[in-house]
């Protein structure tokens, strides 16, 4: 005899205690064009199914059949949504190694992108239980770690972090990138905090990550020697070779850094996690080069109505399990940028920077509680200029990485005054100006030409 298991839960059901029993995932699904809107339920629980412990037909149900403890970890769906196609799904905790997210990642992302009856697919969001976060290492320093490696003082600590990266992308060599550096650290008060290497920055035969490495954090030494102000080089040392990665790291270690940035996306799981756990005492840096191959939905049904066009899976869900995997610090979008018009930044910044989240509907956003683990910084870049530094912080919080490249670099008077411009705004927003009441009371500031020629929105990028 066969039997196929029930993987929808009862009217009304909610899973108990899930923080400790339970994985929740929240999706939406779009189904095929000959697939009768009808069988949305039965579509719901073939994702449930094909996800953990089930497949696409009734099966053996003898003694070793291990059908039993099936039906014990099998998924449930739960909390059905027959007019949006939204749903979520409770899996039990010991379905999956604690431990192993690319292993975690194969059951609710893995084959059922491939069902017929489906052709599009979001998932939104992920809560874990604490056996799950506690299993992972997390940030090794966070944000108040980054704060004392830099030796912030009480007045820093409510300001964001502000830095540049290089632009061109790619054009400098590491001597220039090194005189680059060298402009940025010593204008103004001295205070600026970092300088950035693009993602398509790695080892050029013209900018070698060695000699980039080594000369940018010569400067770094002696500027901090000459001002006593601690600087941050997130220096790219990104690779599909984890070994050439982490000499990379000791070779930044070696020569002075504090940072690594890995693009997290092309790398994978598995480098980010073993990066955090042979991390000779760096900072990590996470770019997200490649996300919107998996993160970006064309159709309305990326806010949970509407149509979906394709496959894909929430930046916010990505920034979830990168905290997990161990980043200090990881891109968000920013406000009005790019394509966070509709605010997903904001929710991302909330599920990185506090040990409790609430549920947020407007994003279908789960929740989550940290247990203690440390904090991540959200990084905001992507059309910057100091014109827009008080919308930022007023979305994303002090504890913020403000990244400005043309905002700074294409300051209408020079670099310096670029980054006098981006000082003075911090400096605005740190005694409760806003940037137009600065500019008021100071015309003739660097902060002044910047919101001449940018004004104060975020420049959109195409």
């Amino acid at each position: 005899m066969a039997v196929q298991l029930n993987y929808i839960a009862p009217d009304g059901w909610q899973p108990e205690n899930p923080d400790q029993n339970y994985v929740i995932i929240q999706f939406k699904i779009e189904l095929a064009d000959f697939v009768d809107k009808k069988v949305f339920r039965e579509a719901a629980a073939s994702v449930a199914a094909e996800s953990s412990t089930g497949t696409w037909t009734k099966v053996d149900e003898g003694s070793d059949s291990g059908m039993k403890r099936a039906d014990e970890f099998k998924a449930i769906v739960f909390d059905i949504d027959e007019v949006n196609f939204r749903f979520k799904v409770a899996y039990k905790t010991d379905l999956f190694e604690a431990d192993n997210m690319s292993g975690f990642l194969a059951g609710p992302a893995g084959n059922i992108g491939g069902m017929k009856m489906v052709k599009g697919l979001r998932m939104f969001d992920i809560r874990f239980p604490e056996k799950i976060v506690k299993a992972f290492p997390g940030p090794r320093y966070g944000i108040e770690g980054v704060r004392d490696l830099l030796e912030h003082d009480e007045k820093q600590r409510k300001m964001p972090i502000l830095g540049t990266v290089p632009k061109p992308k790619v054009g400098r060599n590491a001597q220039e990138q090194a005189i680059l550096a060298r402009r940025l650290w010593s204008a103004g008060d001295g205070s600026y905090d970092f300088i950035k290497d693009d993602e398509n920055l790695t080892s050029l035969f013209f900018n070698k990550f060695e000699d980039r490495a080594r000369l940018v954090h010569q400067v770094q030494k002696e500027m901090e020697e000459k001002n006593g102000k601690k600087k941050l080089y997130l220096c790219n040392l990104t690779h599909s070779n984890l070994d050439i990665m982490m000499e990379r790291a000791n070779l930044i270690k070696e020569t002075g850094g504090r940072c690594m940035m890995i693009d997290v996306v092309t790398t994978g799981m598995a480098a980010v996690h073993t990066m955090r756990l042979k991390n000779p005492e760096l900072v990590i840096h996470a770019h997200r080069a490649m996300h919107a191959f998996v993160t970006r939905e064309s159709g309305q049904g990326i806010t949970g109505e509407g149509q979906l066009q394709g496959f894909s899976i929430s930046m916010l869900t990505l920034a979830k399990i990168y905290r997990l995997l161990g980043v200090d610090s990881i891109h968000t979008g920013s406000p009005k940028a790019k394509m966070e018009d509709y605010g997903e930044s904001e929710e991302i910044m909330r599920n990185l920077t506090s040990d409790e989240v609430s549920p947020n509907e407007k994003f279908h956003s789960l929740g989550q509680k940290w247990f203690g683990m440390k904090r991540v910084w959200p990084t905001a870049s992507g059309g910057l200029h100091p014109g827009v530094m008080d919308t930022v912080v007023a979305k994303l919080g002090y504890d913020s990485y403000i990244q400005m490249g043309g905002g700074v670099l294409g300051h209408p008077e020079g670099v310096e005054r670029g980054v006098e411009a981006a000082l003075e705004a911090r400096k605005a927003i740190a005694e409760g100006m806003s940037v137009n009441e600065y500019v008021e009371k100071n015309p003739s500031s660097a902060l002044s030409s910047a919101v001449k020629l940018w004004g104060t929105e975020p420049r959109i990028v195409y």
